[in-house]
């Protein structure tokens, strides 16, 4: 819990020049397949995002097919964002509605709360859209939209994916271990609205 102690004060008053989608990145870091699997990598927002949502899925859905429930949700919404961002479509506020995704999951993360099915599927598909918008925006127009959005959709199911066996392993660990984390989302969440404001 030291590292803890450390961290979430750090995270509560760092400035986070992080935004994945200023309008310096809007085409000219997205050239097909390979650089659409790397984004969703290269930003924190977009890192911690996609793995909060497999971590809550796993620590909070019943064990079976639910657990997969909220991050195919998510990952359906991302491309029906993505399309409404393609058509040249933008929403208001995108960057604080991202990092307000990541202070909610962070707090169900924290809580380890669980939703019923369709209120999970909403929360995420809401969450999902505002990500899918802000990509699809960004590769308006551009010949290598389809392929980049496929890598991008692929990376995302892979950090879901990640998210859920890393709920098994932080529970195995000490059952505050994965509290700690979702507290630590939030804050990060927390950090990022502050930097928008």
């Amino acid at each position: 819990m030291r590292f803890a102690r450390f961290v979430l004060p750090v995270l509560a008053t760092a400035a986070w020049p992080v935004w994945a989608h200023t309008g310096a990145d809007a085409g000219a870091h997205h050239h097909g397949f390979m650089a659409g699997a790397l984004h969703p990598l290269m930003g924190l927002d977009h890192l911690v995002a996609m793995l909060a949502v497999g971590l809550w899925s796993g620590l909070a859905a019943r064990p079976g097919r639910e657990v997969l429930v909220a991050p195919l949700g998510f990952a359906a919404m991302l491309l029906v964002g993505a399309g409404v961002g393609l058509a040249g479509i933008a929403l208001p506020a995108v960057e604080p509605l991202i990092a307000a995704s990541l202070l909610v999951l962070g707090l169900l993360v924290g809580a380890q709360q669980r939703l019923p099915v369709w209120a999970s599927v909403a929360l995420m598909g809401g969450f999902a859209l505002c990500h899918g918008v802000a990509h699809g925006y960004e590769l308006a127009g551009e010949a290598a939209a389809v392929p980049t959005l496929a890598g991008m959709l692929l990376a995302t199911l892979a950090l879901h994916g990640t998210g859920i066996g890393l709920a098994g392993v932080l529970r195995r660990v000490h059952r505050g271990v994965p509290r700690a984390a979702g507290w630590m989302v939030a804050l990060l969440g927390v950090a990022l609205l502050g930097g928008a404001a």
